[in-house]
């Protein structure tokens, strides 16, 4: 027959050794009332976890405990101590000012007249009332089941709540992002809420890697890859890759779905346009909950069209840059016999940019709309533009025009780059001591955009031949630049030239003139 506990305690009880995971703290001001607890759950276990018992023995120390483990599953919680309410103002501590609701409350008197059940359970938040007299091992080891599965499944929606929050976050950043490497970094962030853990993650597909000289279609390689697959891009996956993990990769290649094994699983991604696509995650938990999986097969039944979307984002953008590269360009040779003057400036901007405080964003943005500053060139004469020798007043004039005549170009477009390179156009002659054209602006008046480029353009321009001057050295266009410090350029960027000289000489000597 079922004793009960608390009306004929025994006088001594001895406690066993155990190692508890689930931390159940006992807060009574009767050591008996610990030991027996302690002992009547001596054998408990839930999920494959003991429990690990902390007392506490008045509403005070109660409250330390309490702070010094947010992680507890159980209060077991006397009333009547120091005070007769002090349990009462244990449980309002716990919610109220440790904000602790994860916690399960569990109240036990041995006095219920002074603090009626119903009172109690309307006025604070506990998750169990028990009458000492009443409670006995049986009942105790119920309320406990019960307390720790309410206590894991609320733990399991807080999980969950933090993972659809991080899902929310790293979906905003992969759409905004314009990268594939940023967008798979996303998506192993979403994994990872998803799972719990990732340590090994790679992203093989046929459409990035397709060769178009010979194409395999079936051929799967390696996008990208993390932990040991790191360094294995481009290499297809029949190379990289166990044979019991090949085996794992084609059953669910053949069968169009996830194959899980002892701690990797492999998805099968398809969309419209590409159905030969594999999601490898390994170093997943051991069990995987039904909702686990299920959030698995439909990420991996998206994974790959959003993965589309970013590349189809990032090919328009290489498409809209190659375009402006290549009229610029055209503009170019119609005063100098050689090309990529504008890659150069372009590639200098971002340097001088990055460096300068710019945002990520406006830094591309810049970038991108550099190589339009010398549009308005279309409207010059060849004469004028081509002339080796020194222009006289009227055809300077004529030349100067170049800036108005971009801006004109370019301005009031509803495209951000187009804006941008109509700023560029007009103000990249500008001098930071006010001595330059179009509008004889001065200093930090000069759009940002404007001052970079123009120390690009130059420096450029000076180490390389023009049809009226020879390439000059990089010691001499250095000294040249030096002196106009203050001057003609902004001060802080002609530093940043200085502290990233030899950065600069490796983006010329990336994109050397082209003879033609």
């Amino acid at each position: 027959m079922d004793e009960f506990l608390f009306s004929d305690e025994p006088s001594e009880v001895i406690e066993p050794e155990h190692s508890g995971k689930w931390k159940v703290i006992i807060v009574d001001d009767e050591p008996e009332v610990h030991a027996v607890t302690k002992l009547a759950l001596s054998d408990f276990e839930f999920q494959k976890k003991r429990l690990e018992f902390l007392s506490a023995y008045s509403g005070e120390e109660a409250r330390k405990v309490i702070s010094e483990h947010p992680d507890a599953a159980i209060v077991l919680l006397d009333v009547v101590m120091e005070t007769d309410d002090a349990g009462l103002q244990v449980a309002k501590f716990i919610r109220e000012e440790a904000k602790n609701n994860h916690i399960r409350i569990i109240l036990r008197t041995g006095q219920p007249g002074q603090a009626p059940e119903r009172q109690v359970i309307v006025n604070y938040d506990i998750n169990d009332y028990k009458s000492k007299t009443e409670l006995t091992a049986q009942k105790l080891f119920t309320v406990v089941m019960s307390s720790l599965r309410s206590y894991r499944d609320i733990l399991a929606i807080e999980q969950s709540r933090q993972g659809l929050e991080k899902i929310i976050c790293a979906s905003r950043d992969i759409f905004a992002t314009h990268s594939i490497e940023h967008f798979i970094q996303g998506v192993m962030q979403q994994l990872t809420s998803l799972l719990g853990t990732v340590d090994e993650a790679m992203y093989a597909t046929s459409l990035v890697a397709s060769n178009l000289s010979s194409r395999k279609s079936d051929q799967l390689v390696v996008f990208t890859g993390r932990g040991e697959f790191e360094r294995c891009e481009g290499k297809p996956i029949t190379e990289v890759l166990t044979s019991e993990q090949l085996d794992a990769c084609n059953q669910a290649l053949s069968e169009k779905g996830i194959v899980y094994k002892n701690n990797y699983l492999f998805a099968y991604c398809s969309s419209e346009y590409n159905h030969s696509s594999m999601l490898f995650v390994s170093g997943i938990p051991e069990y995987l909950t039904d909702t686990q999986k299920h959030l698995i097969k439909i990420f991996s039944q998206n994974v790959q069209l959003a993965y589309e979307n970013v590349q189809l984002q990032a090919e328009i953008e290489s498409t809209q840059q190659e375009l402006v590269y290549r009229l610029s360009e055209a503009l170019e040779q119609r005063s100098t016999e050689t090309g990529n003057h504008v890659k150069r400036v372009a590639y200098m901007c971002e340097l001088f940019g990055s460096h300068s405080g710019l945002s990520h964003h406006d830094v591309e943005l810049l970038r991108m709309a550099s190589p339009l500053h010398d549009v308005g060139k279309v409207g010059i004469p060849d004469a004028i533009l081509n002339k080796p020798g020194k222009l006289n007043e009227e055809e300077w004039d004529v030349m100067k025009s170049h800036t108005t005549k971009g801006y004109r170009i370019l301005q009031d477009s509803r495209r951000e780059i187009v804006n941008a390179g109509a700023v560029i156009a007009k103000e990249h002659h500008e001098k930071w001591d006010g001595t330059g054209y179009p509008e004889g602006k001065k200093g930090e008046d000069i759009h940002i955009f404007g001052r970079i480029v123009a120390l690009a353009d130059v420096y450029d321009a000076l180490r390389h031949k023009r049809c009226y001057k020879e390439p000059w050295s990089k010691e001499q266009a250095l000294a040249e630049i030096n002196n106009q410090k203050g001057k003609h350029f902004d001060p802080s960027l002609v530093d940043i030239l200085n502290e990233h000289i030899d950065d600069v000489e490796a983006i010329l000597a990336h994109f050397p003139d082209k003879q033609h």
